[in-house]
């Protein structure tokens, strides 16, 4: 291996067709999304397919083992607990599962909501209807036990308790639509709202506050605790920025260098010096009559540690690197560094996942 490759590995659904790209082929239509590792000693990653109903094992050399979820299910959000057991979302269902020994979910709670004004089924009248929180951003308290999940279709935040009580939190700001959800070094609970342009912050005695974001329709992302602090910094899709903001709410933003005009962010994480990785990705939505399937290269990002303790305006000063990935149209969705210590990442567009090289 040689450090600062970029390898790719495609995820080839079972009855699934390969998704094509190129200047030829209009833009892909994959379903690749979130991907983790059991941090206490797994050695193999785990993405979900979405809309093909999987949960994928991924070896280190990039082998895989596709484990079939409930039909029309939407497995999303992907983590594992102190106990080292695999939970997920069930977007589409409304419900987040535990996967056993099998691979198959062996514990269930359903996180709709119920709606007293919603009509009735006739079927069975006497049953309260219920609304599809679609829970898409998964995440653990610090206890390694407590489920947090964002509730994409409702605005909510919702939490199950060890002893699987659940609580809703409600955000104020009307359409909001959370989808990323992590806990602070704090034991806070930050989320971030995709149209609401704000960041959400749950204190341990359930206070629910919201910070806007001083860039525009910015649609925040992911975001993630700095190590060793209680910040969190999170990215701006369509702003173009990775921002951080302070147990109290105060959000300082910095640019990221764009390879062109129209690239937007994905996720982003720490590696273990520190430094921040982002993925940058031409944006498929923005189509011209000469080029209906935008052309350019995707990069993955290496922001320099020197980012945490600069202003701003000295942006220029920290050293930022680019990996540019071998695929085109990849709709990038998530990046961690793996059990490996090389920087893994999902390619949602085109059905990939892949890896920087960055340890022998």
């Amino acid at each position: 291996q040689t450090l600062g490759n970029v390898a790719e590995y495609p995820v080839l659904y079972p009855n699934v067709p390969t998704v094509e790209t190129g200047a030829c082929h209009p833009a892909p239509k994959g379903s690749t999304h979130e991907i983790t590792f059991d941090a206490k000693g797994g050695n193999t990653l785990w993405v979900t397919g979405q809309n093909y109903d999987y949960v994928v094992e991924v070896s280190e050399t990039g082998a895989m083992t596709y484990h079939h979820m409930p039909k029309d299910s939407g497995p999303h959000g992907i983590e594992f607990d102190a106990d080292r057991r695999l939970w997920v979302t069930l977007e589409f269902m409304g419900e987040i599962v535990r996967l056993g020994a099998n691979s198959e979910p062996d514990l269930r709670y359903d996180v709709r909501l119920d709606c007293p004004t919603c009509a009735k089924d006739p079927k069975d009248p006497a049953r309260t209807p219920k609304i599809n929180t679609h829970p898409h951003g998964m995440g653990f308290g610090l206890d390694g036990k407590t489920i947090w999940f964002t509730g994409k279709s409702t605005g909510t935040i919702g939490k199950i308790a060890p002893d699987g009580k659940i609580t809703t939190y409600v955000l104020k700001t009307v359409g909001s639509v959370p989808i990323y959800v992590r806990a602070g070094n704090d034991g806070t609970i930050w989320a971030t709202e995709l149209v609401g342009n704000a960041i959400a912050r749950i204190t341990s005695d359930g206070v629910v506050k919201e910070f806007a974001i001083p860039t525009h329709n910015s649609r925040p992302i992911a975001i993630v605790p700095e190590p060793g602090s209680n910040n969190m910094w999170f990215t701006e899709e369509a702003g173009n920025r990775v921002a951080r903001i302070t147990p109290d709410g105060v959000i300082t933003e910095y640019p990221v260098p764009m390879t062109q005009s129209n690239v937007i962010l994905a996720g982003l994480a720490f590696d273990n010096q520190k430094n921040i990785w982002l993925q940058q990705y031409i944006d498929q939505n923005k189509p011209t009559p000469t080029n209906p399937s935008p052309a350019g290269g995707d990069y993955i990002i290496r922001i320099d540690k020197s980012i945490l303790t600069t202003d701003p305006a000295d942006i220029s000063r920290v050293p930022i690197t680019f990996y540019k990935v071998p695929s085109t149209q990849t709709v990038m969705h998530r990046v961690i560094q793996g059990p490996d210590g090389n920087i893994w990442f999902t390619e949602l567009g085109v059905n990939k996942v892949g890896k920087v090289i960055i340890t022998p």
